[in-house]
């Protein structure tokens, strides 16, 4: 039987942090699907084809080619859903610090509830513990370097996105 999760998220931009996690995993389960989300309450910088493709093209050679890790677009499902339409028996969240468990935990209690499927939280690396893509998104929106944050496609990406808009 094979062992898969989901590691779900919006992954607006994807950053170095996103691809720990999902490097990670893959050496705990067999197949990873990285569950592109998209969440209507947040205006991000790439819609979800974008999305996908930034994250295809910014796994490392060793994940990308093995076909251990697949990326997917969801819209307008549940997580637990989406568990069910790939065959997952668990997703895989990471949590950076207190705060982000805090806001994890009762997610997780709920989708056992509702299907069984278990969560596994991997702490996140402290490399990486004060990145967010919003924080990516708003630096790079200003110019300033985020490459030490996300791959260089992702880098290039931001620079001739316009990103969300902005109030005046």
């Amino acid at each position: 039987m094979t062992r898969r999760c989901v590691c779900p998220g919006s992954f607006d931009p994807v950053t170095f942090g996103h691809l720990d996690v999902i490097a990670r995993a893959s050496r705990l389960f067999d197949e990873v699907v990285v569950a592109v989300l998209h969440n209507p309450a947040k205006s991000g910088a790439f819609d979800a084809g974008d999305r996908v493709d930034l994250l295809q093209r910014s796994l490392p050679e060793g994940l990308a080619t093995t076909g251990r890790v697949r990326v997917v677009a969801f819209e307008e499902m549940l997580l637990v859903d989406v568990c069910r339409e790939v065959g997952a028996t668990a997703v895989v969240k990471g949590v950076r610090g207190p705060t982000d468990y805090s806001y994890e935990v009762p997610m997780a209690h709920m989708n056992a509830h509702l299907s069984g499927v278990e969560t596994v939280f991997l702490a996140g690396s402290p490399r990486w513990g004060h990145v967010s893509s919003s924080l990516v998104r708003e630096v790079a929106a200003h110019g300033a370097d985020v490459s030490a944050f996300v791959p260089e496609v992702v880098q290039d990406a931001l620079s001739t996105s316009p990103g969300p808009a902005r109030p005046s």
